[in-house]
């Protein structure tokens, strides 16, 4: 599953090249599921996050073991990502979100899913390393 860079995050980068504020990275970046598709126009208040039944965002400390080097324009995930077992039955997952904030924030990247999925009770949504696969197209 191929994901993409935000608006918000393309042009905190622009300001940071090119003479406007400096960009710092956060060092902790959250995942999240969502019940639409992937949005760059998006932000951390007013994308369809999935809530209830046990669901949280993934915090992952962003470092190198996390977040291998990219190489040809792509980085993935070097560390397994698990949320928590579902407590009742979640929406249908469609997309990833990056954040940069446990709640709302600032949506950093993310993309479709493969496959979409409704978690039920008991199940746990997990990507393997590499299956976050962002691009800078």
């Amino acid at each position: 599953m191929a994901g993409s860079k935000s608006n918000y995050l393309e042009n905190a980068i622009l300001d940071h090249i090119l003479g406007g504020p400096d960009f710092v990275r956060p060092s902790v970046v959250y995942v999240a599921l969502s019940s639409e598709i992937w949005s760059e126009a998006a932000t951390g208040a007013s994308f369809s996050e999935l809530s209830g039944g046990g669901y949280a965002r993934v915090a992952m400390t962003n470092n190198p073991t996390n977040w291998p080097a990219s190489a040809s324009g792509q980085k993935s995930n070097g560390a397994t990502v698990t949320f928590a077992a579902a407590t009742s039955s979640w929406a249908e997952t469609r997309s990833f979100y990056i954040l940069d904030s446990l709640t709302g924030g600032n949506i950093l990247y993310g993309g479709d899913l493969n496959t979409f999925r409704t978690l039920l009770a008991g199940d746990t949504a997990s990507f393997g390393p590499g299956a976050l696969l962002i691009t800078e197209d």
